[in-house]
This record gives structure tokens, C-alpha cells and sequence, in this order.
């Protein structure tokens, strides 16, 4: 599994300390210094099952700067996975991405439940 995080998110600090807790082992991969690219983008997004939306990080300063809130509903799809790709702080943390799930953002039910462990 390759947990997509920056090492800066209290977030994302939290959901590596549950992970390591509960004994999953996972890559790392700082999502600043190594962004997904566009294929690896649209095939976690077609995994997900998520709206396209659920990858953006909508709390981001990038995010508001480029009045992502306004633009997004009117951007074709194609041009919202360039965005994606082009700017990690763009995207959504943390993700844990296997090869049977995706899942983003972390809600620690939600990660047991998919990972099978019991809080």
C-alpha cells in the first residue's frame, strides 16, 4: 500500500500514527516532493469510487488562491486532473491507496472497516 501524506499535516501525522499502531505496513510518499501524476490521478480517482472533487485539499491555500471553489463545478474533468497533477498541495490528504480500495482523507472508522481491524 503506498499512504500518500505530507509529513507537515497534523492530519496526516495522525493517520501514520494509527497506521503504524495498528501494525499495517505501508510505503510512504511525501505528496510535495513526489506528486501523483495524471494516469496514477485518474486511476485512484476511477478506484475510489469518490467524486472527482473528493481529491482536492478545499482547506488548501493553493486551493483559494486559485478560487478553486468557484471554478471547479464549470472545469472539464481533464482540466481538474492537470490541476491535480501539477501542484501536490492540490491534492487531497492523506490517501491510502492499495490495489482492490483508495480511500482519502482519514476517518479512522473508515479506515478499519476497509482494512479489517477492529477499534
Amino acid at each position: 500500500m503506498i499512504f500518500l501524506c505530507y509529513p507537515k499535516c497534523t492530519t496526516c501525522q495522525k493517520a501514520k500514527a494509527w497506521l503504524d499502531a495498528h501494525g499495517v505496513s505501508y510505503t510512504l510518499r511525501d505528496i510535495k516532493l513526489d506528486n501523483p501524476s495524471l494516469s496514477e490521478l485518474k486511476d485512484w480517482h476511477s478506484r475510489s469510487g469518490l467524486p472527482l472533487k473528493r481529491f482536492f485539499n478545499t482547506s488548501g491555500l493553493q486551493y483559494r488562491a486559485l478560487e478553486l471553489k468557484d471554478r471547479l463545478p464549470s472545469m472539464p474533468e481533464e482540466e481538474q486532473y492537470t490541476l491535480l497533477a501539477s501542484d501536490g498541495m492540490l491534492v487531497k490528504r492523506p490517501m491510502l491507496i492499495a490495489e482492490d480500495f483508495v480511500l482519502v482523507g482519514f476517518k479512522a472508522p473508515d479506515w478499519a472497516d476497509r482494512l479489517g481491524i477492529q477499534e
